[in-house]
């Protein structure tokens, strides 16, 4: 029986705030026909991931914080390998895409007059951020979701996306697996000119991880697809939660936890103290952590020298790290807090905090905080909480244009998916490039002047199937190793080439994955049905770690430690930056097997004529297509 194929007028693949957002704004240009299709409306990173107060980052909206759209556009390329044009679109559409989100009732504070506040977060020069608590991101999701409902827009839940679908270089349609179907699992095409990629990133490839673990990511369909990645190297690796998987940034540490190491035989310590013999030394070093807390390898003698301690206590010394907010670190209490320095004690003082113990201190300035842990049984008046170095977020991703558009034609990507965010970039900003970016390709899609494409007739699709099939019967009935696989891969990646890189290790694993994807059906095997999906997740990881690998090593042999990474040269000491390498992106794609990185400088910000009667005139003709 041949696979049901669907005719869409744009297909949206994933369910988090970036794709809704692309389904809505689709509609609200004239689109029809658009379809969501997503493993599961409520895995995504979106809904599932957040922090102490998750930050969005927008242009500053209060009157005493002078800002403005070019100066925002530059914060975000000065970043390093960031594309000027995307960055004046990202800050030009904060605005509106930030509204829009207060319109549809995610809660974000503005004052009496109406004006909305904002603080500094990591790499901004300003008070840009803002945030709706622990659960920004689902609030946004939460929301956006309600307007695709409101909408009746299609939503194909229970479908994986296994492979795009592409044919002279332009995209012409998805393959996915219905897992919904009772009993078994069926191939569904989707024929279309026009797909959203929007899966997050690629959560599925580390160990030490912040991603919930729903999530895996499918950076693989477009490195399968042909398209180009970019700055596949540029990650973000930070202090996280691992019972429960969340970030202890901000609030977190700046109410001044006890770090605490734990042997095997139970034996505890404050092992800051043994770097740090001043305890407020040792406080402020935590409490910088929440405005900088990405590990930073320009900070590796300042706030992310926690971070390495951390990795030491757990990986070298195999021994667990808490953060204990019940008592006081060793040497301070609310009587000396005035030994801090001004900008931590400022801050206490100002937030009302000046109390004894970090969980009173925590309820004080973000109750929030301390709820959020509670809902999921955890407690941290009574217990302390066990935490590793983490990734957290990927600043790379596919190579988008302008209109975040891929190197393949009519394949748009959205969200984290896409490599927009450079080396560095402020937090929050990534929440405001799932908004902005999203549109944009909505409204490329609905505005753009396209050619004319003829889609394949339905042979095309049903070839595309049956290979899948041909696959997936060449593993099946063999015993199943997928879980133990994925472990290994993970573990691998967290060793090896995490935010400290050995280059000759790294490339030993990359041959071994190499080797894997050379006969992957060979060498992986499943019984259950309902397994092949698992098996296609771990094939979308292998590709992916061996793209990020070959990026990352490129990378350490060029521009040394950069972003969240060190580097360990020859001689086992940290190869320096080389800063002349954030003018140029390092763009890899997959080519017969093998993977082609080439460099390329990036684009830079826009100068603009703007005058008026010209931008209308431009615009008019554009929104009469």
């Amino acid at each position: 029986m041949k696979p049901k194929i669907i005719e869409l007028g744009a297909a949206v693949i994933g369910s988090g705030a970036a794709a809704y957002n692309a389904a809505d704004w689709l509609y609200d240009y004239g689109k029809r026909g658009i379809a969501i299709i997503t493993e599961g409306r409520n895995a995504g990173t979106s809904r599932n991931t957040g922090s102490d107060k998750q930050t969005y980052y927008k242009l500053s909206l209060c009157s005493d914080a002078p800002d403005s759209v070019r100066e925002m556009a530059k914060t975000l390329y000065d970043g390093g390998c960031v594309d000027g044009d995307v960055a004046l679109c990202e800050a030009a559409g904060s605005v509106q895409s930030f509204m829009k989100l207060v319109q549809l009732g995610v809660p974000f504070p503005a004052n009496r007059y109406g004006e909305y506040a904002g603080y500094k977060t990591d790499h901004d020069p300003r008070q840009r951020a803002t945030s709706a608590g622990p659960l920004t991101s689902r609030y946004m999701t939460e929301a956006l979701e309600r307007q695709v409902a409101q909408k009746n827009i299609k939503i194909y839940d229970g479908y994986y996306c296994a492979e795009l679908l592409v044919k002279d270089g332009a995209i012409v349609g998805a393959l996915a697996l219905n897992t919904s179907a009772a009993g078994k699992i069926e191939p569904v095409l989707f024929r279309t000119r026009s797909a959203v990629l929007a899966t997050g990133g690629p959560a599925g490839i580390y160990a030490d991880s912040v991603y919930p673990e729903s999530q895996t990511g499918s950076s693989g369909l477009a490195i399968a697809a042909g398209a180009e990645m970019c700055n596949l190297q540029e990650w973000q690796y930070g202090l996280a939660s691992t019972k429960f998987r969340w970030n202890v940034s901000g609030t977190y540490q700046q109410v001044l936890p006890r770090y605490i190491s734990v042997d095997k035989d139970g034996n505890e310590r404050e092992f800051l103290l043994e770097r740090y013999k001043d305890p407020y030394e040792a406080g402020y070093m935590v409490f910088l952590k929440g405005y900088q807390w990405p590990f930073d390898s320009a900070k590796r003698h300042g706030s992310s020298e926690i971070d390495m301690l951390v990795y030491e206590e757990t990986i070298v010394k195999g021994n667990r790290v808490f953060m204990d907010f019940t008592k006081d670190p060793a040497g301070i209490c609310s009587e000396t807090l005035k030994n801090l320095p001004e900008e931590a004690y400022a801050y206490l003082s100002k937030s009302g905090a000046l109390i004894d113990t970090p969980i009173a201190r925590l309820k004080k300035m973000n109750p929030k905080a301390i709820e959020l842990y509670r809902s999921h049984g955890i407690d941290l008046e009574r217990e302390p909480l066990e935490i590793g170095v983490c990734a957290q977020h990927s600043n790379g991703g596919a190579a988008v244009d302008m209109h975040w558009q891929s190197s393949v034609e009519g394949l748009y990507v959205a969200g984290e998916a896409a490599g927009t965010f450079g080396v560095y970039r402020p937090g929050g900003a990534a929440l405001n490039s799932t908004q902005v970016g999203s549109m944009r390709a909505a409204e490329e899609i609905a505005f753009g002047k396209h050619p004319e494409r003829k889609l394949p007739d339905d042979g095309f699709y049903f070839a595309a199937a049956e290979k899948l099939e041909e696959e997936l019967r060449s593993a099946r009935g063999k015993t199943s190793n997928i879980a133990e696989k994925r472990r290994h891969m993970q573990r691998m990646m967290s060793r090896v080439a995490a935010f400290l890189r050995d280059v000759p290790a790294m490339e030993k694993y990359l041959s071994e994955l190499y080797g894997e994807w050379a006969d992957f059906y060979k060498k992986t095997g499943f019984s259950d049905s309902f397994e092949a999906v698992e098996l296609l997740k771990n094939r979308d990881i292998l590709l992916t770690q061996i793209a990020v690998l070959e990026s990352m090593i490129e990378s350490a042999k060029t521009a040394g430690s950069r972003g969240s990474c060190l580097v360990y040269d020859e001689k086992g000491g940290i190869a320096e930056e080389d800063k002349s390498w954030r003018g140029r992106i390092l763009r890899v794609g997959m080519r017969e097997g093998k993977i082609e990185k080439r460099f390329v400088g990036c684009r830079p910000i826009p100068e603009n004529d703007d005058w008026f009667e010209n931008v209308w005139g431009e615009f008019n003709e554009r929104r009469e297509k």
